[in-house]
């Protein structure tokens, strides 16, 4: 997975997990919603400043933003969620 994709798991799996929208967070990042939902979805290329903002928006290390291990276990649960039962 390239460290876009990472980087847009983190931020989504920590917004939610901190029960905030889009909208809150870019309130809060001084980024736009439309910006905030295409770095989750992987689109959008962030800057170091960005990094940096959206850690101290969630209250975390940057380093947490691209770690992989934590985009894994986000990947890993939504295909589980994902993945259709089997008819027995």
């Amino acid at each position: 997975m390239k460290l876009r994709g990472v980087f847009g798991l983190n931020v989504q799996r920590l917004r939610r997990e901190r029960n905030l929208s889009q909208e809150q967070l870019s309130f809060v990042s001084g980024r736009s919603r439309a910006y905030i939902s295409s770095v989750e979805a992987g689109r959008r290329n962030a800057t170091l400043d960005t990094v940096e903002i959206l850690a101290k928006a969630l209250n975390v290390e940057p380093k947490e933003l691209v770690s992989t291990n934590a985009a894994n276990r986000q990947a890993i649960r939504v295909t589980k969620q994902a993945a259709p039962k089997s008819a027995d």
